[in-house]
């Protein structure tokens, strides 16, 4: 069991449930699953662009990626439906924990000038959107390797009613909020 499963099990429950004073252990929030999405604009025109960026994801996310296509055809952006545009991996139970962990713990740490992260991420719902520049953050990436830098998107999605939930959930975890 990873750390981080450790510890919402045995003391960010029992917190969050005296802070919201909730009756029932079930009601209390909890991380559902974290969605790694990484957007590839030439990948429409170069198939090397969505390789590189697969090969990056997968070794970020310790899991398969699976290549997004465009839905709709558009114009202006020289884009036909159907043409792959990005990738994307969603963690769940195990390799949620150990992600979250070395992004908390790792990889954040090594962003420079690293000040926190916003507090205005949240989406109304619970779930927080974190948007990262560039993907050499990360252990696994080797600078030589890299295809070329590009940033992604990390999508906690939780089971929080709301945004002060959430943000007590994250926080409980160690997410380096500002402030």
């Amino acid at each position: 069991m990873s750390n981080f499963k450790e510890l919402y099990e045995s003391k960010i429950k029992t917190d969050l449930m005296k802070e919201f004073n909730y009756k029932s252990i079930m009601q209390v929030p909890r991380l559902e699953k974290i969605v790694i999405n990484m957007g590839v604009g030439e990948g429409s025109h170069d198939d090397k662009f969505i390789e590189a960026a697969q090969k990056d994801l997968e070794l970020i996310a310790g899991q398969k990626a699976i290549v997004t296509k465009a839905r709709k055809s558009i114009a202006g952006f020289k884009l036909r439906e159907g043409q792959p545009v990005g990738v994307k991996v969603t963690l769940r139970g195990e390799n949620m924990y150990n992600f979250m962990e070395k992004l908390i713990k790792v990889s954040l740490p090594r962003v420079r000038d690293f000040r926190g992260i916003s507090n205005h991420s949240f989406d109304g719902n619970g779930n927080y959107t974190l948007g990262i520049k560039e993907q050499l953050i990360f252990p696994e990436i080797e600078y030589d390797n890299v295809y070329k830098i590009r940033g992604m998107d990390i999508i906690f999605v939780t089971t929080a009613k709301s945004n002060e939930e959430a943000h007590s959930l994250l926080k409980a975890f160690g997410m380096p909020f500002k402030g």
